[in-house]
């Protein structure tokens, strides 16, 4: 269908380059980008590898998230949703894999937008692209210090039943868990890649030692239970319905994989090693995530209770029917939280380089306030993403609701993000248009893997617009639809006002530089 596509040669870095300057091939792409060298690279493999690995938290994701797909199909789904979505939003990572290696830069989507789309609409839809990923990992930053929140509301509830949840007790435990993370990203930014590797380490035994106190300790539920029959508790007209909005879990479990390209200013040898951490963490992550889902499935214990969880989440109440001791159970639920926190100390390394890569090329209101960068961090932009978890993390004093529709709208975002950049992609295949040169290519598998990442990624885009359960209320409502299209409407008009004059595509730097 397409003529082979041309790699680069290989490119091995001397000795003599310096841990900023990268390796020969690194100071190529900042070249070939039209930037200077800003940040330090010093992310190898590893700590990269841990990065990605440890934003996703994948398997710890499928206990935590497990409390929304339960209702919207049961059992089976719980396993089966995440299988569709492992083979789905594998093909995904893969093809954003590629991207990685073609086009190295913090920008990630929103560069690749720029030089993949069509001449015409190059300029405002990496725009659009790229406000939607500053918005999804503010988003998801706030998302996981409330989830640290509310797993610490639930052991104080596991551990002390007078206790009494209240919003504004899960809101100053979202705003210290966001505090954390800043201060990790600026304090510790040098140590960053080895506070990395050790959370990789956590990330790796605490998977063991949940999954063996599972296995040894809880009753199994038979496996007829486990596997077949659908079970439909949202009332929803149809289970099989039930069981596609439950996919939603699974996108949790999986969602983030373009969290290191969004550290490649600061990753050694950034065009080989991007592509490689991300197939490795959709590989280890994967199939950790697999074999805890079918586990989880195996020992929840009673279905009624999981569904109504007492703890905000059935893991907690999973663990304490296994082990019988609060002890036990606050032991193996504060793994969870703990990597739950590493996550989001994670997730405000992401957000703030995706913010300082669009600010500094002008696509943000403040640009030249956010784009300032000092000790070889993105200081401001740190602290700026800081206040954001903090600002949206209010909002739940005054209407759950309202926090829960910010939230929802990040994982929106990034799928649209996903959904635009693999289009560009493909598009040019299908054209049969030269692609780039990367040093990781997926060869005569790149438009299959396109195809079937596209049509994954539109289905969960479809559904993450829909609530939980049939027959909303206010409350239980998903109002991401109505914040979306009020985001895409203020980029529009902030565009055409403003930022047609100031933005500076990626691709209009590239060009230059060729």
């Amino acid at each position: 269908m397409y003529e082979k596509e041309p790699r680069t040669p290989e490119v091995e870095p001397p000795p003599s380059t310096t841990s900023k300057d990268g390796t020969p091939s690194d100071q190529h792409d900042m070249s070939r980008m039209g930037k200077s060298q800003q940040l330090r690279r010093n992310f190898h493999f590893i700590p990269i590898f841990g990065f990605a690995a440890v934003l996703m938290i994948t398997w710890e994701a499928t206990l935590s998230s497990a409390s929304y797909v339960l209702p919207n199909g049961g059992l089976p789904a719980l396993i089966w949703t995440y299988v569709f979505s492992l083979f789905g939003f594998g093909a995904a990572i893969l093809s954003m894999a590629e991207m990685a290696s073609m086009r190295v830069g913090e920008n990630g989507q929103y560069h690749w937008v720029s030089e993949f789309a069509p001449a015409g609409v190059q300029k405002v839809l990496s725009y659009v692209v790229g406000w939607f990923c500053v918005l999804s990992w503010q988003a998801g930053i706030a998302g996981q210090s409330f989830s640290v929140g509310l797993q610490i509301q639930g052991l104080i509830t596991l551990n002390s039943p007078t206790y009494i949840p209240q919003p504004w007790h899960s809101t100053l435990l979202a705003i210290a868990a966001a505090s954390i993370g800043c201060i990790f990203n600026t304090f510790f930014a040098r140590k960053l890649p080895l506070i990395e590797a050790t959370m990789l380490v956590l990330h790796i035994t605490g998977f063991f030692a949940i999954l063996v106190t599972l296995w040894v300790m809880a009753d199994i539920a038979p496996s007829s239970e486990v596997w077949s029959g659908l079970q439909n508790n949202a009332g929803w007209p149809t289970a099989g319905l039930a069981f596609v909005v439950g996919i939603t879990s699974s996108v949790n479990s999986l969602i983030g994989p373009d969290s290191a390209v969004h550290m490649s200013e600061e990753v050694r040898d950034a065009s080989r090693t991007l592509p490689m951490a991300m197939l490795w963490t959709l590989i280890t992550n994967g199939i950790a995530g697999l074999v805890m889902v079918i586990t989880f499935a195996y020992c929840l214990g009673p279905l009624d209770e999981a569904l109504k969880p007492p703890y905000f989440f059935a893991f907690i109440g999973t663990f304490y029917t296994a082990t019988g001791s609060h002890a036990g159970a606050t032991v193996m639920s504060c793994i969870i939280t703990l990597l739950t926190l590493c996550s989001a100390i994670t997730n405000v390394a992401t957000g703030s380089r995706q913010m300082f890569a669009f600010a500094r090329d002008n696509g943000l209101p403040f640009s030249r306030f956010l784009s300032y960068f000092r000790y070889d961090i993105p200081l401001n932009a740190t602290f700026v993403s800081f206040i954001i978890a903090a600002l949206l993390s209010l909002i739940n004093l005054g209407s759950g609701v309202a926090f829960n529709a910010m939230l929802s709208i990040g994982i929106v975002s990034l799928l649209s993000s996903y959904l635009v950049s693999i289009s560009c992609v493909l598009w040019m295949r299908i054209r049969k248009q030269p692609l780039l040169p990367r040093r990781w290519s997926l060869g005569r598998w790149g438009a299959p893997l396109n195809v079937i990442g596209l049509a994954y990624l539109f289905i969960a885009w479809l559904f993450a617009f829909f609530p939980l359960g049939a027959s909303p209320t206010v409350e239980t409502m998903n109002w991401a639809a109505a914040v979306y299209g009020g985001v895409v409407v203020v980029a529009c008009v902030y565009f055409a006002l403003f930022a047609r004059r100031t933005y500076i595509a990626p691709v209009a730097r590239v060009k230059k530089e060729l």
